[in-house]
């Protein structure tokens, strides 16, 4: 077996292709995470036991499942049901929906960060339930929860493959079709793992600059 660049170049401008769905797929799905990852932990903080209790539960029912299953569900089961998606709409959902489990922990962890002191001034100004969170609390509590909300947008991005159980024609599958079609399987394997890293490696540096910046805050030190 050997490295053809012929191959290498012949598939290219299908996985670039590729890389463009995989990259939008993971900033949609990060944007929805981010969004019901917000509304999920407010919900699970509920001073209504009922509501709290309901949705901690449906949200470890989503984390317990594996991801690849629910993309199933959405794009095979739910059309049982009369409810169609594109391929490339069930993958956002799916990715959206699964990690917002994750990222409602961490919003969570930060709300419940802030000074009780924050919340008592907020009732002082007279401020409601909305204006208290959008005025006071997730202004303080949102900075420090950007290290770990841009390490779950890589984790995101690396689970994008599992859409190409669902016919998305992201970077991986790209270059399986091609690989199927050709019986050439080293090249294209090959620069799925090269584009990756390309974009996983500095975007996980970029994370590590933030936590140490975070840190460095947190510590009064600048």
């Amino acid at each position: 077996m050997e490295w053809s660049w012929k191959v290498a170049f012949d598939v290219l401008p299908k996985m670039a292709e590729g890389l463009l769905i995989t990259v939008e797929a993971t900033l949609v799905g990060a944007l929805l995470a981010y969004i019901l990852g917000l509304a999920l932990a407010i919900l699970k903080m509920s001073k209504t036991r009922s509501v709290a209790f309901s949705f901690y539960w449906i949200s470890e029912f989503i984390r317990r499942t594996p991801l690849l299953v629910q993309l199933y569900f959405l794009f095979y089961v739910l059309p049982d049901l009369g409810i169609f998606l594109s391929p490339f709409v069930a993958g956002v959902i799916g990715l959206g929906l699964h990690f917002s489990t994750y990222t409602s922990e961490v919003f969570r962890a930060g709300i419940e960060n802030v000074p009780r002191g924050q919340w008592e001034a907020s009732k002082s100004l007279n401020y409601n339930a909305y204006q208290t969170m959008r005025y006071v609390i997730l202004p303080q509590a949102i900075p420090p929860m950007i290290p770990p909300l841009a390490n779950y947008l890589i984790t995101m991005f690396k689970e994008t493959p599992l859409l190409s159980a669902i016919t998305v024609v992201e970077l991986f599958n790209a270059a399986n079709i091609y690989s199927n079609s050709n019986y050439k399987y080293l090249e294209p394997m090959t620069l799925v793992g090269v584009f990756f890293l390309l974009v996983s490696v500095p975007a996980a540096y970029a994370a590590m600059r933030l936590e140490k910046k975070f840190q460095l805050k947190n510590t009064g030190t600048i």
